[in-house]
């Protein structure tokens, strides 16, 4: 495979180059230079608009576009009345309140220019989870992710520029990759197969949020199946890559009010009746964990990889593993119903 500029420039700084490069063959006067990039550089700029105002059908008469102004990743002028402001993520999230001040400093911009309002963007080339995405859309940001690139990029078969051939045959790859654990062997999976997985599960079923934890070995992949009370402490699913616990939270920031009973105790009595309840059910492999740990998010009990996922031999059963997912919530639930006996 020949080298592949975008395999070495892979920082986010790199991608907002070339992204502000592509807006700025939007402009008019590049239209005779290279006429088919000018063409989709023009559709990218008509998309993002539409995603706030989908009956925009102007024509494009004069773009700029350029890079870190206050903050903000990527800037485009419009017609002299449109100001875009794109917050661009390859594998990061938004942090603090940085969209709802890039949003404010753009909107009082706009109000001191006679533009209309700003039209916020988050280009999102990574994964990242719907809950957290919708966190984004209600900071008033319309998002743009990876499969729109893709499709963007490959509806411009016809282009021949190096630069924008790179970054498509490196877009469409991490695209790929995205989805291969559909056929791969468990026991072969990687970070991107986690991901790919986590977001065909929140897809096919109401989950509550996935993400990496990063702990001091390497860190994992989780996702969180559900979350609600028993009495004031929050118990739910998580799945821990190939490991499904059932947890408990002591943490002070998810109770309602103070509590005095130790970690170890709720613990103890959490595992008890959601153990008491699996032989009742004759979930068997409902097992306790190899250790209890004493810190503020426990697990109290564990389904085994080849008891929910599959053999680390075999690919997955999708639909085997949801249907096995929402009995184990549904089980949960009914958990959350028995009394706690001391708060």
């Amino acid at each position: 495979m020949k080298p592949n500029i975008f395999d070495f420039a892979t920082k986010e700084l790199s991608q907002d180059a070339f992204l502000t490069w592509l807006l700025n063959w939007a402009d008019p006067s590049n239209s005779d230079i290279d006429p088919k990039l000018h063409d989709c550089a023009s559709e990218f700029v008509k998309e993002l608009i539409k995603r706030k105002i989908p009956e925009f059908n102007e024509e494009i008469t004069v773009v700029i576009a350029g890079r870190q102004w206050e903050n903000i990743d990527i800037w485009v002028e419009v017609n002299n009345q449109y100001l875009l402001i794109i917050e661009d993520k390859t594998n990061t999230q938004r942090h603090s309140d940085q969209l709802l001040n890039y949003k404010k400093f753009a909107t009082d911009w706009c109000i001191d220019n006679n533009y209309k309002e700003p039209i916020c963007i988050y280009i999102k080339t990574g994964n990242e989870s719907m809950a957290s995405l919708n966190g984004v859309r209600k900071e008033g940001f319309y998002i743009y992710n990876r499969p729109d690139i893709v499709a963007l990029l490959n509806s411009h078969p016809e282009i021949q520029n190096n630069i924008f051939n790179d970054f498509k045959l490196r877009i469409n790859r991490l695209e790929n990759e995205n989805h291969l654990f559909k056929e791969k062997k468990i026991r072969d999976w990687v970070s991107s197969d986690w991901q790919g997985f986590f977001q065909l599960l929140e897809q096919e079923m109401e989950i509550a949020d996935w993400k990496f934890v990063n702990n001091p070995n390497k860190g994992f992949w989780c996702a969180i199946l559900d979350w609600a009370e028993w009495g004031i402490f929050p118990v739910y699913i998580q799945l821990e890559q190939a490991k499904l616990c059932f947890k408990i939270s002591t943490h002070p920031d998810d109770l309602d009010f103070h509590n005095d009973i130790s970690q170890a105790e709720i613990r103890d009595q959490f595992h008890h009746k959601l153990m008491e309840m699996a032989r009742e059910n004759d979930y068997k492999e409902i097992k306790r964990p190899g250790r209890f740990g004493n810190g503020k998010y426990m697990t109290v009990a564990v389904v085994e990889p080849q008891d929910w996922l599959g053999n680390e031999e075999d690919s997955i059963n999708i639909q085997e593993i949801i249907r096995k997912l929402n009995l184990y919530k549904t089980f949960l639930s009914e958990v959350r119903l028995k009394k706690i006996t001391t708060v």
